[in-house]
């Protein structure tokens, strides 16, 4: 990757997935910290709900970890389909659902947890929500570096 593309990878990485801890914690009611400790529950088992600092400080590692990833993932990707970036709000809409399907019922059922989501029907929409958000952040994220490269190239041949 260029450093265009990491950069974008960093700044959507950090924002989508900041927020989506923000969204976590409204959705179901309960504190960041408490997300936070979910999150590293995902390594640690049911333990991780009763730690402290050091266990909310590991599930934001976690978080954004996982984060940068799944933004690693667009950008990568949009290279070798660059309609991803041209129909950047289908393209992150359509992210979105993967992330919401692989997080849900690949990630969380193979990780300490080891358990599939149960969902009300609003909890369902809330979280698919918030998965949209996240990918629709990568996709314009994405969609901005490929502006500023071919603004760049642009300069450079005038």
């Amino acid at each position: 990757m260029n450093r265009a593309e990491w950069v974008t990878v960093i700044v959507a990485g950090f924002v989508a997935g900041t927020l989506d801890i923000g969204a976590a914690a409204l959705i179901n009611l309960v504190s960041p910290g408490r997300v936070l400790r979910f999150i590293a529950g995902g390594l640690l088992g049911k333990e991780a709900l009763a730690g402290g600092a050091l266990v909310a400080l590991l599930g934001l590692v976690l978080q954004w970890a996982m984060s940068l990833l799944i933004a690693g993932v667009y950008v990568i990707a949009s290279r070798w389909f660059p309609v991803m970036r041209r129909s950047w709000v289908v393209g992150g809409l359509c992210y979105g659902v993967v992330i919401f399907l692989v997080m849900n019922y690949v990630v969380v059922p193979l990780s300490a947890w080891a358990r599939f989501p149960s969902f009300t029907a609003t909890t369902f929409i809330a979280n698919l929500i918030a998965m949209l958000v996240f990918g629709l952040i990568v996709a314009f994220s994405a969609r901005i570096k490929d502006s500023k490269l071919l603004a760049s190239r642009t300069d450079a041949v005038r």
